[in-house]
């Protein structure tokens, strides 16, 4: 699929005004419904457009124009420019940009962040909601001129940032925590057999000291007894 003009709907008033080209032709060209062409020329759409000359804008040359005309069928095809511009790449990431719209939500999604996610770096609230240093400290701090009336609001759900990149902060701020060694709480409780075992002897060296007294009881009685029935 071919690519149209920057300005269609300019372009094809333009060209229904000062060519004999065919509404179909025109609409090829632009993009556009042939109906919307004929509604063009007819003056029913795009009424107060004024006109873009595609020659001078460097999208056609008159001599695919003229083809055109001279052949119903024939195609208009956009104009290669043969100046190239050299790529623009930036070399660093700066905060993310958010619509005007959108911009008094942030204090909320900031407020969001701290409370939810405190793992968070100021450099990874900045990246996620577009905001500064100082604006997450005023809210932290709750000297921000708007304090009394945040109310944490998810930025996802705001359209600040996406759930990819918020997942990415949450995860790269969890690698980045020192993991926490457990404190030594000092002498471990031993298993059950190891503890219960010697109070288990114990108590069978109880019985046993028990039994024996109650033996030498007894036969202290008996004797007791015999020594009676011989009196």
């Amino acid at each position: 699929m071919s690519q149209g003009p920057l300005m269609p709907k300019a372009t094809a008033v333009w060209l229904v005004e000062n060519t004999s080209l065919a509404f179909e032709q025109i609409a090829d060209f632009c993009k556009l419904h042939p109906l919307e062409v004929k509604g063009i020329a007819d003056g029913e759409v795009a009424a107060g457009i004024k006109g873009l000359d595609p020659i001078t804008t460097g999208q056609l040359t008159r001599d695919e124009i003229e083809k055109a005309q001279k052949s119903p069928n024939y195609r208009l095809k956009v104009a290669v420019s043969k100046v190239k511009l050299p790529e623009v790449k930036r070399t660093t990431k700066g905060p993310r940009y958010t619509p005007l719209s959108r911009r008094q939500d942030r204090p909320n999604a900031i407020l969001w962040l701290i409370r939810n996610h405190p793992e968070l770096k100021d450099a990874q609230v900045i990246r996620l909601v577009g905001t500064t240093k100082a604006t997450i400290q005023q809210i932290r701090e709750r000297t921000h001129w708007n304090s009394a009336s945040l109310q944490p609001m998810d930025p996802v759900t705001l359209g600040l940032c996406s759930q990819i990149d918020l997942d990415f902060e949450v995860q790269r701020a969890a690698k980045d925590r020192p993991a926490v060694v457990p404190a030594d709480g000092g002498a471990k409780l031993l298993p059950t057999e190891v503890s219960t075992a010697p109070a288990a002897a114990e108590r069978e060296e109880e019985e046993e000291d028990l039994n024996a007294d109650a033996v030498f009881a007894k036969l202290k009685g008996m004797s007791r007894i015999d020594e009676d029935d011989e009196e």
